[in-house]
């Protein structure tokens, strides 16, 4: 069944924020496409759910700093066969100590040059004015005005300068950007990742001024994003705490 809003892609889609993502587009009414880089079982279990919820599902195995597996990627979309009207940027990395170690500039090249090859590859599949959905975190939106965690600090310089690239890029292509920045999200791997490395991190857990926003907070900022027309090209959503309260320098 062809979904009568057409299709989403959504990247790194077969594990937290983006596979709920999936799930929640797929009850709005849109089929959906997601990239996994290596976890096949993962990615049959996001389908499933995709599909239960009347949508198509087509998960694609990509790793998106490959040149070839996004052109690859791109081909396998046609086969959904409706149009591709919302693109989803959720896949991210930089604190993965095996990647790091063989490119030191893994950081950059997932969150600014793989964000822009994937906009640029499926441009051609996007209708005019179509939704970009920039996924992104509050140290890295305001990196440069708030103070860093230095095993994060890499992630944020380079998320920070994807999300300047792509806000100078999507205009050119007659495409609505929208960038949702969260606060550090409870169940993540990046939480995790974050709190292995400095214990400090967990203090924000038990914090009685803030609940840190979930899995589900985040995946509904996005597709609600999606859905509200009102919103212009460039907004920027924000999940959990305001900006203010991050103390700006």
């Amino acid at each position: 069944m062809t979904a009568p809003r057409g299709s989403a892609l959504v990247t790194g889609g077969s594990r937290g924020i983006g596979a709920v993502t999936c799930v929640r587009l797929a009850h709005a009414g849109f089929d959906v496409a997601f990239t996994y880089r290596n976890k096949a079982a993962r990615a049959d279990q996001v389908a499933s759910a995709i599909t239960a919820a009347g949508a198509a599902a087509l998960p694609l195995r990509c790793d998106i700093t490959a040149g070839a597996d996004i052109a690859r990627a791109v081909e396998e979309l046609r086969s959904l066969g409706s149009p591709l009207r919302v693109v989803v940027l959720n896949a991210s990395g930089g604190l993965e100590r095996d990647l790091i170690a063989a490119d030191a500039d893994y950081p950059m090249h997932i969150n600014r040059d793989a964000q822009l090859a994937v906009l640029d590859a499926v441009a051609p599949l996007l209708e005019s004015g179509a939704t970009v959905v920039f996924v992104t975190s509050h140290w890295a939106h305001l990196y440069g005005r708030v103070a860093q965690l230095p095993q994060y600090e890499p992630v944020a310089r380079s998320k920070r300068a994807g999300e300047v690239a792509l806000r100078e890029r999507a205009p050119a292509l007659g495409l609505r950007l929208l960038v949702v920045t969260g606060d550090l999200v409870e169940g993540t791997i990046t939480a995790k990742l974050l709190e292995r490395a400095d214990p400090s991190v967990g203090a924000l857990r038990t914090n009685a001024e803030h609940r840190l926003p979930s899995i589900g907070d985040m995946a509904n900022a996005v597709v609600t994003s999606v859905l509200d027309e009102r919103l212009p090209s460039g907004h920027t959503v924000v999940v959990g705490r305001e900006l203010a309260t991050l103390g700006i320098i």
